[in-house]
């Protein structure tokens, strides 16, 4: 599976999501719909942009009991969707459950990822909201292994763990690292963050990339340079 780069779609509405993709004309790119836009909109809007011919990456990041999970992700994937996330932290069983829920009827599934910690989540915030003492490398790496042990596909984790992921996971293990700005751009509430082309060093399988491609004045331009930097 080749490397690719996802655009986060974290827009409030279909008309603004639409006029942000009909700029890509030439190509049509993996996307990523996260849970304003979907629950701003609904199924339809993963309807609709499959239709326009692109690949999506439903990111609603599930996280309950396991049977609610399962039920949950029943429903997920029936949608034409290409990959989808939920959490590591709901632990094994969870991850079990949603990974039996996803197999549609004629055995295919899409993509299960889970997410590690935030890339928003520093130690610092670890340690003092959510009363974890390992270090943030130690909590992403179990995670990770937790999820590659449930039958998952991968993980989300910051650029900066992905290739520790591999390393004890796999390079068939894939990982998916948000938290990517270019060396020009400021870094938001991403606050573990790389560039594409170091997330491409260091083994990166996809990057999601969101307002530097979506706020851009040219957006095509800094998608194709993304693509330059981290697949080519």
């Amino acid at each position: 599976m080749g490397k690719d780069v996802i655009i986060a779609c974290d827009f409030a509405s279909a008309k603004a999501t639409y006029t942000f993709l009909d700029n890509f004309t030439d190509t049509k790119p993996f996307v990523k719909i996260g849970m304003e836009l979907f629950y701003a909109e609904g199924p339809e809007i993963v309807k609709n942009i499959k239709a326009r011919g692109h690949k999506i990456f439903l990111d609603l990041k599930l996280h309950d009991i396991p049977n609610t999970v399962k039920k949950s992700m029943a429903v997920l994937s029936q949608f034409d969707i290409d990959m989808i996330n939920i959490h590591a932290a709901g632990t094994k069983p969870m991850m079990e459950a949603a990974l039996e829920g996803l197999i549609r009827r004629d055995g295919t599934r899409p993509i299960l990822i889970a997410v590690t910690q935030l890339t928003s989540t520093d130690e610092e915030t670890m340690r003092k909201d959510l009363l974890i003492d390992k270090s943030i490398d130690e909590v992403v790496i179990h995670y990770a292994l937790n999820a590659k042990r449930s039958g998952l596909d991968g993980v989300v984790c910051s650029p900066l763990e992905a290739e520790k992921v591999h390393n004890l996971c796999g390079k068939e293990f894939l990982t998916v690292t948000p938290g990517i700005r270019f060396a020009d751009s400021e870094a938001g509430d991403q606050k573990r963050i790389m560039t594409p082309t170091e997330a491409k060093k260091i083994g990166s399988d996809y990057i999601v990339v969101g307002r530097p491609i979506t706020a851009a004045k040219d957006p095509v331009s800094v998608y194709n340079r993304c693509v330059a930097e981290f697949v080519d």
